[in-house]
């Protein structure tokens, strides 16, 4: 089975370093992504966080493009709730003109931070707010050619951006399926097994064929390396994702930060609990790790990994990239023989 390796970074901010570090970090791993083969490279969208500095993944886009030549670069994603899809649609398209047929845009419908930041991003005003569905949709729209009822999302590239919709269950493949639009799977927030199964079979018998072509799945990873599994496990097992379970509003969010996710709930202005479990990671030695990924992609017939290393440092950020692309090729060539 062919796999193609994409990959996601969130520009984390280590013990003694600064914001400026952390973006320039994403660059030099977006450059690595590239001489390696990598078929894209994401940034996410993070808000009011001393650890995350990628808070305008559009902005880092602009200058990925300009310091790469040929990746695919794009957002994993933008948080489409605070924002209008129009003006999304026009940043998109402008970037499509920079870098023709370079471009993704991936959105997600978590909130991408705290709740004063969602409340600074989304301040109040009169009327209904829109549904996600309904914003996804005039999205996919305007970045038509004919845009919406003549509206359209100027300037209109010659390659438009590639839209995606990133999630982690039944809800999230539901509406992308209806959308007909490409599905990436966030396995590092939630990687329960038959959640991921029941959500991709989903996808894959709802999708909107009069919309989209044909379903396309894309699978997100923490990826850990250790010289034994033993050392692995021991790793992983050190990584723990909190849930915050939102009581009024129903609404659990996932955070690998314990104080994160308390100053999450003292913000949310109703009650809430905070459990905690296990974070999905492949983790093992070289070995261990590439024979899990290719299980994991052929058990669930998905052709695209995008990896995220679950650790800081960039030199262990560049040594996963490089061991994972040299063992993936090592077995597709071995496939050829």
């Amino acid at each position: 089975m062919s796999i193609r390796l994409s990959a996601l970074d969130r520009s984390p901010v280590n013990k003694g370093e600064n914001p400026t570090d952390g973006i320039l970090n994403t660059v030099k791993l977006a450059q690595k992504a590239e001489e390696l083969g990598f078929h894209r490279f994401w940034v996410s969208e993070h808000h009011g966080s001393d650890a995350l500095a990628g808070s305008s993944p559009e902005i880092l886009i602009s200058y990925l493009v300009s310091q790469t030549n040929h990746i695919r670069i794009g957002s994993g994603g933008v948080m489409l709730q605070h924002y209008s899809p129009y003006k999304v649609a026009e940043n998109f398209n402008l970037l499509s003109i920079l870098a023709p047929g370079r471009i993704d845009l991936g959105v997600g419908r978590g909130p991408g931070g705290l709740p004063r930041s969602t409340h600074a991003l989304t301040p109040a005003v009169n009327g209904e707010p829109i549904s996600l569905e309904d914003k996804i949709d005039n999205l996919n729209r305007y970045l038509q050619p004919d845009g919406v009822e003549g509206l359209r999302a100027q300037p209109v590239p010659t390659s438009p951006p590639e839209l995606y919709v990133l999630g982690t269950g039944q809800s999230s493949a539901e509406l992308t399926a209806a959308q007909g639009l490409p599905y990436v799977y966030a396995h590092f927030i939630n990687g329960d097994e038959p959640l991921l199964k029941e959500s991709l079979s989903t996808y894959r018998t709802k999708f909107n064929a009069t919309k989209g072509e044909v379903p396309e799945l894309i699978l997100a990873i923490y990826v850990l390396y250790a010289d034994t599994d033993e050392e692995a496990e021991r790793l992983a097992a050190e990584q723990v994702t909190y849930q915050v379970h939102l009581q009024s509003s129903g609404k659990t969010l996932s955070i690998q930060s314990l104080e994160h996710a308390e100053r999450i709930g003292q913000q949310a202005n109703e009650p809430y609990t905070i459990s905690s479990k296990p974070t999905s990671i492949i983790y093992g030695t070289r070995e261990t790790v590439v024979r899990k990924i290719l299980n994991i992609s052929e058990a669930h017939n998905i052709e695209e990994i995008m990896i995220l290393p679950a650790v800081h440092k960039l030199e262990q950020r560049l040594q996963t990239y490089e061991w994972l692309s040299a063992d993936i090729k090592q077995y597709q060539e071995a496939e050829k023989v």
